[in-house]
């Protein structure tokens, strides 16, 4: 039976007397690379302030890479961690504090939220729900951070973020995408959403050697030589679950994420993935291991070459009517619309990388 839905005009009332109004628009702010530590692990929090300034979103992990016997320790890890670390976290810190807590259905995630938004709702940005089933999940979160909010006192709404893990969250993916006004985001959950599909594969996303297309035997003049060699392509696991929750993410005005890329050391296929991902509409990935930051800061910015195209296309358009040949190309309106988007992504992250500010101020034809 289908969900009812909220009259239009009650959709951005808070969902509890004394909560925050609701956003109308998601912030367009960096997060290119989510990096992911247990709060509950010392040496990975010792190596949390030096990140801090350096990583677009550090996400402190609940759920599933947490011992049962450790849920505790990395709750209350992370609300020290808030508080002890300055420029973490809050709208004008240029590192943003994440948080993935333990699924809807444990015994941990009320205690999580309590205890999270009471404490440390001030400094905390986006809450990451995993293994979101349908807009029901977002339902529930959406009333008790009300609450919640409204108990702590807080002035600015928690946004919230889906994890697409199970068939039936991608079946309804739309609908958990307009579910309510905190929705900031999806991410991808491929481990999960393979077994749940019952895919063959126990990689941590990325492709798989077996999953290819294989070009057509060689025709000779009197037979078919199906013995001879025949090139194979390795084909994207992912590309029609990344494809539909970019489409649904766009509809609703939030953010497509590629989620965690397993094999650490094949830095290569992660670079290959998380490329694959941008060029679809992703704005960033998860990050499980330092070295796979600098791969997604990389990947999720646009190169000198294309912003300097962009900006060309852009000054040569002048109102965005008619078209243009540019080096032997065509660019009309719907080039300049592709051009803005990487045009307004670059200007968003010069505003919060230093480096990435260099670079695009020192091609020509900066908007003014």
């Amino acid at each position: 039976m289908p969900m009812s839905v909220r009259s239009a005009k009650d959709f951005f009332r808070p969902l509890a007397v004394g909560a925050p109004e609701p956003l109308r628009e998601i912030p367009a702010r960096p997060s290119r690379a989510i990096h992911f530590f247990d709060p509950s692990n010392e040496k990975m929090v010792a190596k949390v302030p030096p990140m801090v300034g350096t990583v677009d979103v550090l996400l402190g992990n609940l759920e599933d890479a947490v011992k049962a016997d450790r849920k505790e320790a990395a709750r209350h890890g992370l609300v020290r961690i808030a508080k002890e670390s300055t420029g973490l976290g809050g709208p004008e810190a240029t590192t943003q504090l994440w948080t993935r807590i333990n699924a809807l259905d444990s015994p941990w995630v009320l205690d999580d939220l309590i205890t999270l938004v009471t404490e440390i709702g001030d400094r905390l940005d986006v809450v990451m729900v995993p293994k979101v089933q349908g807009p029901e999940d977002i339902a529930y979160v959406d009333r008790i951070l009300a609450q919640l909010e409204a108990r702590a006192g807080l002035t600015r709404p928690l946004l919230v973020h889906a994890i697409l893990e199970t068939a039936r969250g991608m079946t309804n993916v739309e609908e958990i995408c307009g579910a309510s006004p905190r929705m900031q985001g999806l991410s991808l959950g491929p481990a999960d959403l393979a077994a749940d599909r019952r895919m063959k594969t126990t990689r941590v996303g990325g492709g798989h050697p077996g999953y290819l297309v294989r070009a057509d035997p060689r025709q000779t003049s009197d037979h078919v030589d199906v013995e001879g060699q025949r090139p194979t392509y390795q084909q994207d696991l992912w590309h029609y679950t990344i494809a539909r929750m970019v489409d649904a993410c766009a509809a609703h005005g939030i953010y497509p994420y590629y989620g965690p890329f397993g094999d650490i050391a094949d830095t290569v296929a992660c670079e290959d993935q998380f490329r694959n991902a941008y060029l679809l509409g992703c704005v960033g990935a998860w990050s499980l291991h330092p070295k796979q930051i600098e791969i997604a800061h990389r990947v999720f910015s646009p190169s000198v070459e294309d912003i300097t195209h962009a900006r060309r296309v852009v000054a040569a358009m002048g109102d965005g009517t008619g078209a243009v040949m540019l080096d032997g190309k065509m660019e009309d309106d719907a080039s300049l619309k592709q051009c803005l988007v990487l045009v307004e992504l670059a200007e968003q992250l010069a505003e919060r990388d230093p480096e990435l500010k260099k670079l695009y101020d020192a091609i020509p034809g900066r908007p003014a």
